[in-house]
């Protein structure tokens, strides 16, 4: 009898251990095997910018910035697309010259860190690189204006690795309309939809962060593969038109696309835009003094945008602007999740090219994301999807329709 209570009063025990919550280390301890176990993607970096800075040194950890060897190591980014990025006000073969300078920048970092990096132009090459424990280095066009409206341009791009192209910057280019512009084209111009056809049939992404929303509707319609937003946000959470709408996240969704979400603050919080709004003295102040303190610097462009971030925080300190916390992140993937499902949600953080929140400081924070998914009750599964799995999907889809496209019978 004693033996069968003490029998009884172990099997209450064990089923009580085996169902009680994770303690915090033990969930803690989850997260970061099943972060470091992840491909985790990054859909969307500035630091393009930084590597024309001469005496940049993206093998060592950098006390500014966001992006650099050891922090992707320390963070476990394994695969950055590096965005190529030229203002929509320069154009034309200029343009092009420019976004091939910024290319070739990306090769050379790849091929001086042989160790480290290794350029990927697919899926495949991007699991094939973390088998060999290397970051994979991809490259996005950030802004249409740089083929120069030849689709001879996009087909060399094309060729040199190219794997996304963001059809718009900030401005209208001229075959697409920009969500910071003035409507001039009714969204995608006959040319414009010629783009994206060519895009699939060369396995390009087409992306459609900044463009404006019936410039989306026209990609969405025109397009064979499933589309990007490789680096936007919810606008339900902040009413940014940068920012996607639920039923735009839907349609994206619908075709088999990501939103992969941003983290710059003003995309993030309904607070800090309504602030901004109110006082746009604030950051006209910000823009003016980023450039007087960029002066005469090598690659201004790079410095402006580190110099906007630091005196962000300033106004911040001040308590001129309200603070925004990394938390926001969560917030804007958990309710394109609920809207779409986390089949259709990824990551694009705009690191060394935006204002990023409090607790987002560099890439080494992005093992956060992971545990704070863990902790609101995500599967592993999702969550696998979320940091990675489903930029690589599309990747693969894109390859494919690319494939049967160029199979087909010419017209």
């Amino acid at each position: 009898m004693r033996r069968t209570v003490l029998l009884s009063a172990f099997l209450v025990l064990a089923v009580t251990f085996l169902l009680a919550p994770a303690s915090a280390d033990d969930l803690a301890d989850r997260a970061r095997k099943l972060h470091f176990s992840s491909i985790v993607v990054d859909t969307h970096d500035d630091t393009t910018q930084r590597l024309l800075v001469p005496g940049f040194d993206f093998a060592a950890k950098n006390p500014d910035g966001h992006i650099d060897i050891p922090r992707m190591r320390e963070g476990g980014l394994g695969a950055i697309f590096f965005s190529i990025w030229i203002p929509g006000t320069t154009t034309g073969p200029e343009a092009a010259k420019q976004a091939l300078d910024q290319i070739d920048a990306v090769r050379e970092v790849v091929r001086r860190h042989p160790a480290d990096l290794a350029l990927a132009t697919t899926a495949a090459e991007v699991r094939e690189a973390r088998k060999q424990g290397k970051i994979a280095a991809l490259l996005g066009l950030e802004g249409g204006h740089m083929i120069a409206n030849d689709l001879s341009v996009l087909r060399s791009f094309a060729a040199l690795g190219v794997r996304y192209m963001t059809l718009t910057h900030s401005i209208n280019d001229e075959w697409a309309d920009s969500s910071g512009d003035k409507p001039a084209h009714n969204g995608l111009t006959d040319f414009g939809k010629n783009v994206v056809r060519e895009m699939n049939r060369l396995g390009i992404m087409v992306d459609i962060s900044h463009v404006s929303d019936k410039a989306f509707y026209d990609a969405l319609e025109t397009s064979k593969a499933p589309m990007i937003a490789s680096h936007s946000s919810c606008r339900a959470l902040c009413d940014h038109p940068r920012n996607m709408t639920d039923d735009m996240i839907k349609a994206l969704a619908a075709k088999g696309g990501v939103i992969q979400i941003n983290y710059y603050v003003a995309f993030l919080s309904q607070e800090l835009r309504n602030a901004q709004q109110a006082h746009p003295e604030i950051q006209k102040e910000i823009e003016e003094q980023s450039k007087k303190n960029c002066q005469g610097k090598p690659n201004g462009e790079a410095c402006q945008l580190l110099e906007g971030n630091r005196l962000l925080r300033e106004v911040v300190a001040q308590g001129r602007l309200p603070r925004v916390g990394w938390e926001k992140i969560i917030e804007h993937i958990d309710h394109a999740v609920k809207l779409v499902g986390a089949d259709h949600v990824g990551l694009g953080s705009d690191f060394d090219g935006s204002d990023v929140p409090y607790g987002m400081d560099d890439v080494t924070h992005i093992p956060q994301i992971t545990e704070a998914l863990l902790r609101k009750g995500y599967s592993e599964s999702d969550i696998r999807k979320i940091l990675g799995e489903n930029t690589l999907r599309v990747m693969t889809e894109v390859e494919r329709v690319s494939r049967e496209l160029n199979a087909a019978k010419p017209n």
